[in-house]
């Protein structure tokens, strides 16, 4: 019991509340609106901090351990998405999750997670580091043109255009630069006060996942998505993860990494990014498919966050004397 509840994310838990919310009393009309309208400021909000909250020191030090660094990004831009092309064109994803099975493989590896699991399998915590924030600055620019490339090719259909790729970039580019050039003003405030940047973190995300799931179940998102399909989507992603980390740990033999690297690798390339996924789906999608887009990235954060606690204590206690 104990174990279930470490393995457990208190955050997704929040979310499931507000996804029932969504789905008992969700934002409807004039109400719609303005909830629309608290999700998008939250999501400006949320990259300023993201920028503000990035050092230049670590931008610079990503040129270092490039072996590794590349590996990384190779297995989430490029391996996972040819992964999630390969779901759609054989049609093993339930046919109204498709989207977002594709969504989910194009998204930036994790930050919080993919440090705090490197740190407990004794791996090289300041590349893990280096490593997921790369991965979610990269992300902000390359995850809106994949998804603007790939789902308009994959038979998904085409739910976005460049020009509104365009306009997206600038939405969540601009926001992170003024963040990122206000570091020197505001950077202190940021570390003084990371409980409360947190919170902010997760209440805009909390604000666009209802704004989203109210709008999907007002298109009736539940008629539309079974139980059944629902555990077939909790089993693909069970799968998914395992062939990647399949996939990073072999990477990682081949290309010579250390013992400390090839544990960044494992974790950092075989994360997805809720905190990321969330507000990028929303200005990316339309409001009606944004809560089908987001289900499998919720659901697969959790079996990450449970499988990869799971291989950490291993990778730690094969590291003890």
């Amino acid at each position: 019991m104990n174990r279930l509840r470490q393995a457990l994310d208190p955050f997704l838990l929040l979310l499931i509340a507000t996804v029932a919310l969504a789905s008992f009393l969700p934002a409807r009309g004039p109400g719609a609106a303005v909830a629309d309208g608290i999700a998008d400021a939250g999501i400006v909000v949320l990259f300023f901090l993201h920028g503000a909250k990035l050092s230049r020191e670590a931008i610079l030090d990503g040129a270092k351990a490039w072996r590794l660094h590349l590996a990384t990004l190779g297995t989430t831009f490029i391996a996972f998405p040819l992964l999630g092309i390969a779901i759609v064109r054989f049609g093993v994803a339930p046919l109204s999750l498709r989207n977002g099975v594709l969504f989910l493989t194009l998204l930036p590896s994790t930050v919080q997670s993919s440090i705090a699991f490197t740190a407990i399998a004794r791996g090289n915590v300041a590349a893990a580091v280096v490593s997921a924030s790369f991965s979610n600055l990269l992300g902000i620019a390359v995850t809106p043109l994949l998804v603007a490339f790939l789902m308009e090719r994959s038979g998904s259909g085409s739910l976005v255009s460049w020009s509104s790729v365009e306009s997206i970039l600038l939405q969540l580019l601009l926001p992170f630069i003024l963040g990122h050039l206000s570091r020197p003003w505001i950077g202190g405030f940021v570390a003084r006060h990371k409980a409360l940047v947190s919170s902010v973190d997760r209440g805009s995300i909390l604000l666009v996942v209802y704004a989203a799931f109210s709008a999907a179940v007002v298109e009736g998102l539940w008629s539309k998505v079974s139980p059944v399909e629902l555990a077939e989507l909790a089993g693909l992603c069970l799968a998914m993860l395992t062939l990647i980390l399949l996939f990073t740990f072999a990477l990682g033999r081949i290309i010579g990494l250390s013992r400390e690297e090839a544990i960044v690798l494992q974790f950092c390339g075989s994360k997805k990014s809720l905190a990321s996924g969330v507000p990028i789906a929303g200005v990316l999608f339309p409001a009606s498919a944004v809560g089908p887009v987001l289900l499998p990235i919720m659901l697969f954060h959790q079996i990450q966050l449970m499988a990869c606690a799971l291989l950490a204590r291993h990778y730690a206690r094969r590291a003890e004397p």
